[in-house]
C-alpha cells in the first residue's frame, strides 16, 4: 500500500505551540518519508509560526515540509491557493490543532485501496484541556469538531443525505477528483472574527453530486484538541446559531430532496417543534444536558430560518471556488 503519494495540508493561523506537537505526530507517521509531503499553509499568523514550520522541516529523515503564507483572510480560499502544488495523489487533510495517529496516513491509504472510494472520512477522538462540563452531551460534539461516528466502517452516499460528513480535522480526497470538483467553497469555512464553517459539508455533497463515492473510515485515527475555552455555553449558542445560517446556505445549493414549507425543509420544522417542547420537558425533569442540547437544536433553527429568508442568493461552486 505504501506506493501511493500523500499529500497533508493544514492551515493555521496564530497557533504556533499546537503546529508544533501536529508536526511532531506528522513526522512520526509509518510511511516511507520520499511517498508524502506536508503542505503548512499560513493564513496571516504574527506569532513564531513560520520558525516552527522551518524548524520541522530541517528534522533529519523528515518528509518534505512546506511553507506557504497567504495573508488574505479565510480559511477556504488560503487552502485553494496552495493546493495546485500538492505533489500528492491523495490530498490528506488535518487541522494544525490535531494529534495525528502514527499509523494515519496508512489507514487512509488503505481505506481508498480496498473501496475504491474517492475520497474518505477518518475518526476523530477529543483531546480534552479540561473535562467536558456536565451541561455537554455527546450529541453536541460536532461543535468541537470531535464528531466519533463509532468503531465501523460506513459508505458515505447521496441518498437521504449523507450520514457521515467529512470534516477538516481528518479527511482525504484523491487529487484527480479534487482538480475535477474544484476547492472549498471561498464564502464557506473559518474567518477570524466569525465562527463560520460549512466548507467540508458543501464539499461532500459536491463530489457526491458529482457521482464521486466516499467512505467513513474507523481506523483512520486523530485526535483533536478542545481548548478549555471553547467549553462554553455562548460559544455553544453562538456557533449552533451560525452553524444553521451556514447550512441554509448550502442547502440552497445543493436543496434536499423533501418538501419545504416557508422556504424551508419541512422537517426542520418538525424537528424544531420537538427540540422547543424537549426544552421544556428536560429543564423541568432536571437532565441539564438533554435541555441544552434541545435548545440549541431550536437555535439552530433559528438561524436556518434567518439565512433562508434573508440571506444572500444562493452561490455556486464555480462562483466561490
Amino acid at each position: 500500500m505504501t506506493d501511493v503519494s500523500v499529500s497533508v495540508i493544514i492551515a493555521t493561523r496564530d497557533r504556533d505551540a499546537l503546529l508544533a506537537q501536529t508536526l511532531e505526530a506528522l513526522i512520526a507517521q509509518r510511511w516511507p518519508r520520499d511517498r508524502f509531503e506536508i503542505l503548512v499553509i499560513d493564513n496571516g499568523s504574527s506569532d513564531r509560526t513560520r520558525a516552527v514550520v522551518q524548524a520541522a522541516a530541517g528534522r533529519a529523515n523528515g518528509p518534505p515540509i512546506r511553507y506557504f503564507y497567504v495573508a488574505e483572510p479565510g480559511k477556504s480560499g488560503a487552502i485553494n491557493q496552495a493546493l495546485p502544488y500538492a505533489t500528492g495523489e491523495l490530498l490528506a487533510f488535518t487541522d494544525d490543532d490535531v494529534m495525528t495517529h502514527p499509523t494515519w496516513i496508512e489507514r487512509l491509504s488503505s481505506a481508498f485501496a480496498e473501496t475504491g472510494a474517492d475520497f474518505v472520512a477518518g475518526r476523530i477522538l477529543p483531546r480534552w484541556e479540561s473535562a467536558p462540563p456536565s451541561w455537554l452531551s455527546p450529541n453536541l460534539y460536532g461543535v468541537l469538531a470531535i464528531p466519533d461516528n463509532g468503531e465501523a466502517r460506513v459508505t458515505i452516499t447521496a441518498a437521504d443525505g449523507p450520514s457521515i460528513i467529512p470534516i477538516g480535522a481528518n479527511m482525504a480526497v484523491r487529487a484527480d477528483v479534487m482538480r475535477r470538483v474544484g476547492g472549498f467553497r471561498s464564502d464557506l469555512g473559518k474567518l477570524a472574527g466569525t465562527l463560520r464553517t460549512g466548507e467540508d459539508h458543501e464539499l461532500c455533497l459536491r463530489m457526491l453530486h458529482a457521482g464521486c463515492r466516499g467512505i467513513y473510515e474507523p481506523t483512520a485515527v486523530v485526535h483533536h484538541w478542545v481548548a478549555r475555552e471553547r467549553l462554553d455555553r455562548r460559544y455553544f449558542r453562538q456557533w449552533l446559531y451560525q452553524n444553521g445560517r451556514d447550512v441554509a446556505r448550502v442547502d440552497a445549493s445543493y436543496p434536499p430532496s423533501t418538501p419545504y414549507l416557508f422556504g424551508v425543509p419541512r422537517y426542520l420544522w418538525r424537528e424544531a417543534a420537538s427540540n422547543m417542547w424537549g426544552a421544556i420537558r428536560w429543564t423541568l425533569s432536571g437532565d441539564r444536558a438533554a435541555s441544552f442540547a434541545a435548545a440549541l437544536g431550536a437555535l439552530r433553527f433559528c438561524g436556518y430560518v434567518r439565512e433562508a429568508w434573508f440571506g444572500a442568493p444562493a452561490a455556486t461552486a464555480s462562483e466561490t471556488v
